[in-house]
């Protein structure tokens, strides 16, 4: 199963490689050189469909924690000073994605969205300590009934192109449904309020959906 957000770019890929196996096939004659065209042909179209592949989930719902909203590793954790909308100091939860960890982005609560909004910037690496407010980004507050509100932001890393967001101000959203895509690697932020009880530690590789990172 494959994310909508690939559909185009996998036929994109799929025509191209059947064309590069063709002309492969119809213009070299040297046999070596030939299959070794082909198999990158078919290696690149494998890459792509790993990218965008969006496998079934049971997703672990409950209004008592909070999930991950992506899969990859634990790479922050720490209490920041957030100031595009708390203005505050906050615990900030970081998941680093690589380029073959499933890239959807589901809600981490589920809620009302009270704030979505779109930043265009840089395509600093995921991990740079500035990538956070300088890269491309898109943040999402959820306001849930245990946790108040909640806010992850998609941040667009060194290969990351484009960064689909589906949240709109005034939606409600369920734990674990999708809130967006980001294409080829990246990171995802979220911000829970001081004190809160963390499920995992860092380097833990979790699951969107389905891994815990805080509860009550």
């Amino acid at each position: 199963m494959f994310h909508k957000e690939g559909y185009k770019i996998i036929l994109i890929t799929l025509v191209l490689v059947i064309a590069m196996s063709l002309a492969a096939d119809y213009f070299i004659v040297n046999n070596y050189l030939r299959s070794t065209i082909m198999l990158l042909a078919i290696v690149m179209l494998v890459l792509v469909l790993q990218f965008f592949r969006n496998p079934k989930r049971n997703i672990n719902t409950s209004e008592d924690h909070v999930v991950s909203p992506v899969d990859g590793k634990v790479v922050v954790i720490e209490e920041v000073f957030e100031k595009e909308f708390f203005n505050e100091k906050r615990l900030q939860v970081s998941v680093f994605m690589s380029p073959i960890n499933v890239h959807v982005t589901r809600y981490p609560v589920a809620g009302q969205v009270v704030f979505s909004k779109y930043h265009p910037g840089k395509f600093l690496v995921a991990w740079h300590p500035k990538s956070s407010e300088e890269n491309e980004r898109t943040t999402v507050v959820v306001n849930s009934k245990n946790f108040g509100d909640v806010l992850h932001r998609q941040i667009a890393g060194a290969l990351a192109r484009r960064i689909v967001n589906y949240a709109e101000k005034g939606q409600q959203v369920t734990q674990g449904s999708d809130s967006g895509f980001i294409k080829f690697g990246s990171r995802v932020d979220v911000f829970l309020p001081i004190g809160t009880k963390l499920d995992v530690k860092l380097n833990d590789v979790v699951k969107g959906g389905s891994s815990i990172l805080a509860s009550i």
